[in-house]
């Protein structure tokens, strides 16, 4: 890599730590750890939320999914602004009149304590596998780009995000969050203009030849839940992104580090609707580069892989100095939703577990160590996920199955607590039913291979693991209320 690259790449390293690790130079107290104090501006909550969105999969996969295929994937970003609405509507003022730090404090409130230990230890180990999958995605690239093994990749990226979400807070987080957000979008409206000013044609020939290969194209719109069509995409994203808005502890922790719920509202209403532009330019980005190395196919070797063609044009097409501010923008996508969920993972630990299991009201004092320990632990133990990632055939793949199994009854149970009238044997029996089918859902695939016959195999698109699964509870636990009410 040209120095100049290089010296970019490591003053953003170094700035971004040293920045945030400057919060922790401030008098502080376990409540500005967590919620810094209820303070800050909505535009920084905004920008976290949006880049909380953005992780380096996103980052990569957006442009490779554009380059091999069409948009069909943008579909998910459409179903944002719905579920952002709802988001607005009732998960907003719910959780800023609960007075809480923890997203389950209310399923503790709705169905005991039980709901509120299975949905914190669920979370904690959905961002465990989470940061560990983004970690090994984030290290791909970076092996080809910088030449460094992928397991020190990995170790000096998880190390770096620590030091900083450890020592400076959620407010740490969101503003490193808001600085990241801004080169990330930054990084990827350089690609365009390079794209643009280097094709023979300029822009218009990018879209002539990328609109003749259907590279703008939604997928089909038949409605079908068996294949990647436009409906299922769209049904995946609206329950994911219900999920994300009303019972992740990344998300509603933010709502709560605004100075009034006007504040949270038009921060949650930021982050939402940015994520959709900029999601579209990366994908405008992977059609873009179609056209590019469609007009020149001496640039790209034979046989490259959509997921890796982004990785290489950053490499050998972009000038000196933009290839050093795209690889910040990489490492800022992944550092971002990393640094998130170790800052929210430490506050689930201290709420939802040590004060009320083992120290029930422990000093301010004690409180911080514990946040710092347990954010020490979390980002310890996700660069041991990350390893471990190392070598499996599709860490995408083993993601999402992870996280549908781990998160997909939270939602079930949420929902079913906010809309209905169940009581708590019949959520137990609920959840316990979800998680079976979101279990058999994710996992079909590897059962047949294992002897289950094809006829019980799941007939979905693996990715209705979590719809089929929410559905579940919630019916199951309305229908048992219902019949308990006409008994």
């Amino acid at each position: 890599m040209p120095i100049l690259d290089l010296a970019i790449f490591l003053i953003y390293m170094v700035a971004i730590v040293a920045f945030g690790v400057s919060f922790s130079f401030r008098k502080r107290s376990s409540s500005d750890y967590t919620t810094g104090g209820g303070r800050l501006p909505a535009w920084a909550i905004g920008m976290s939320i949006f880049a909380t969105f953005v992780s380096s999969i996103s980052f990569l996969a957006y442009p490779g999914n554009a380059y091999s295929t069409n948009w069909n994937g943008f579909v998910f970003s459409l179903s944002i602004p719905l579920a952002g609405w709802v988001a607005v509507k009732y998960f907003v003022p719910l959780y800023r009149n609960l007075k809480s730090e923890s997203a389950y404090y209310y399923l503790e409130q709705r169905f005991g304590p039980w709901a509120r230990i299975y949905a914190s230890i669920c979370y904690l180990l959905t961002q465990l596998a989470r940061m560990g999958a983004i970690l090994y995605l984030l290290a791909l690239p970076m092996n080809s780009l910088l030449g460094m093994s992928i397991p020190s990749i990995i170790v000096i990226t998880g190390i770096s995000v620590v030091i900083y979400s450890m020592w400076g807070g959620i407010e740490a987080v969101i503003w490193t969050d808001a600085v990241q957000g801004i080169i990330l979008i930054g990084g990827a409206l350089a690609c365009i203009f390079v794209i643009f000013a280097e094709i023979p044609g300029g822009a218009s020939e990018v879209f002539r030849v990328a609109n003749e290969a259907d590279k703008f194209s939604f997928g089909s719109y038949e409605l079908d839940f068996t294949t990647s069509t436009f409906w299922m995409i769209l049904v995946y994203g609206l329950f994911i992104n219900l999920q994300n808005f009303g019972i992740d502890q990344s998300y509603v922790q933010r709502y709560l580090t605004a100075k009034t719920e006007a504040e949270a509202k038009k921060s949650t209403w930021l982050g939402s609707l940015l994520f959709v532009p900029v999601s579209l330019l990366f994908f405008f980005i992977g059609s873009a580069l179609f056209a590019f190395y469609q007009a020149q196919p001496e640039l790209l070797p034979a046989g490259t892989p959509g997921d890796k063609v982004f990785p290489y044009f950053i490499v050998n097409q972009l000038p000196v100095g933009f290839t050093g501010l795209l690889i910040a923008s990489i490492f800022a996508a992944g550092m971002s939703t990393i640094s998130t969920s170790i800052n929210s993972s430490a506050t689930v630990i201290l709420s939802d577990h040590f004060r009320k299991y083992i120290h029930k009201d422990p000093s301010d004092k004690t409180s911080l160590r514990v946040l710092r320990f347990s954010a020490l632990a979390m980002g310890l133990l996700s660069i041991v996920v990350g390893l471990a990632f190392n070598g499996v055939t599709s860490a995408l793949d083993a993601w999402w199955a992870l996280s549908s199994i781990f998160s997909g009854g939270i939602l079930g149970l949420f929902l079913l607590g906010l809309l209905s009238k169940a009581k708590n044997p019949q959520a137990v029996f609920a959840v316990i039913l979800g998680v079976l089918v979101i279990g058999w859902m994710s996992l079909s695939a590897l059962l047949v291979k294992n002897g289950l016959p094809e006829t019980l195999a799941n007939p979905l698109h693996a990715n209705m693991a979590i719809v089929m699964g929410t559905l579940t509870i919630f019916l199951v636990g309305f229908g048992l209320a219902w019949l308990g009410k006409k008994k």
